[in-house]
């Protein structure tokens, strides 16, 4: 066991008006550490096609995204020499937030989206999008039919995927004989050091680490060659990878396999110990949220991010302990977090209800939050931040 997070709802199925008085499914969420590979993962008990078929994220409603896309898409550009003549491959693209960048530059791009109402948004938008799963099947499909990829992207995906050895094979397949991956995601190590337990959700089959998706990579005949630690989400890292043999292996793998190392995930011992971390974290945060309402002040939270929907259910915080969420996304407003119920407004419900406590459930753009929030001092709110450890600052 690596932790254990009790029964949870699917963490992106918000709730209509209607499915308040209907039964709500839970499903444990566990996690446990393989003592072969090191592989976190969780157990399987919801379908992708119950998850992502219709799907309430869109890429595009946080600004600083935005921007990683658009500065991804012109590092690329000048890394790989990328061209009208190229093409260029995103998986789990989304509403198209980082293809348009190659599309306006004229460089040929094609999405994989699998949730069909994000995918529709993406092709009225001018990025076209093939609203499938990815795995082998779809990869030699279109290599057969098409060109295959100078660049892979995979960002923020191969978390979410069951069956990773297919997944994997797909890219190998894909991807033209000098072409590049680039694969994105959150780092184990950097969830384990900043308590990060609510990106734990059913959504996220696996947690990864280098040393696992170097093995992972290397099954299907693909080896890293760069490795980059990047702030988002909480801490992640840009993985470059090759097929075999084609590219040199820069020096940045090897400096992350020591810090893996020191950090002992390369054994399982370095596992272990997680769940009281997240333990100390649920009791302050409660005792923060208990003690506004015994002050009677009130409380909203700010965004409806998949993650605040594991730390509140986890925590067992109900519409008492906070009376109301805002979010950007409209897809969203009007609904209820799942499992806890508590209502999504727009922001501007903020500036009429002038809460006193405003706690941000997406963490990991609190400076961005932050700035949107500013104009709050001006009636004497205060901002609560939950992770890595439960604060309140002016």
């Amino acid at each position: 066991m690596f932790v254990d997070l009790g029964a949870q709802p699917l963490c992106e199925s918000y709730l209509g008006q209607a499915d308040l008085h209907a039964m709500e499914p839970f499903y444990p969420l566990r996690t446990y550490v393989c003592d072969e590979c090191l592989l976190v993962q969780a157990e399987d008990f919801a379908s992708p096609e119950q998850i992502f078929r219709e799907y309430a994220y869109f890429s595009s409603y946080s600004s600083s995204w935005l921007d990683h896309a658009a500065q991804f898409c012109d590092a690329s550009v000048d890394r790989l020499g990328l061209d009208e003549r190229s093409f260029v491959v995103e998986v789990a693209s989304n509403d198209g937030y980082l293809l348009r960048n190659f599309v306006r530059r004229g460089i040929p791009a094609l999405g994989i989206e699998p949730a069909r109402n994000v995918a529709k948004v993406a092709i009225e938008a001018g990025v076209p999008t093939l609203p499938e799963f990815f795995g082998l099947d779809v990869a030699a499909r279109l290599a057969e039919t098409g060109p295959r990829a100078d660049l892979l992207v995979a960002n923020n995906v191969l978390a979410h995927v069951p069956d990773l050895h297919d997944f994997v094979a797909g890219i190998a397949a894909l991807l033209n004989d000098d072409g590049v991956a680039s694969l994105e995601f959150a780092h184990l190590l950097r969830l384990m050091e900043g308590r990060q337990f609510d990106t734990i959700y059913h959504e996220h089959f696996s947690y990864l680490t280098l040393h696992v998706v170097e093995r992972l990579l290397a099954e299907h005949g693909l080896a890293v060659i760069d490795v980059e630690e990047l702030p988002t989400h909480g801490g992640s890292l840009r993985v470059w990878a090759a097929h075999r043999g084609r590219r040199e292996e820069l020096p940045s793998v090897a400096a992350l396999r020591r810090l893996e190392e020191g950090s002992r995930l390369h054994r399982l011992e370095g596992y272990l110990g997680f769940e009281e971390a997240v333990r100390s974290v649920k009791r302050r945060f409660l005792s923060i949220l208990i003690e506004a309402s015994e002050q009677g002040l009130v409380v909203a939270g700010y965004g409806a991010p998949g993650k605040g929907n594991t730390l509140l259910n986890f925590c067992g915080v109900r519409e008492d302990l906070i009376r109301f969420t805002v979010d950007r996304n409209p897809y969203k407003q009007g609904r209820y977090l799942p499992g806890t119920h508590i209502p999504i407004h727009h922001p501007d419900r903020l500036d009429r209800e002038r809460p006193d406590l405003i706690v941000i459930l997406p963490w990991n753009l609190r400076d961005e939050i932050m700035t949107q929030l500013d104009h709050v001092r001006a009636w004497g709110a205060r901002i609560v931040l939950p992770i890595p450890e439960p604060e309140i600052v002016s």
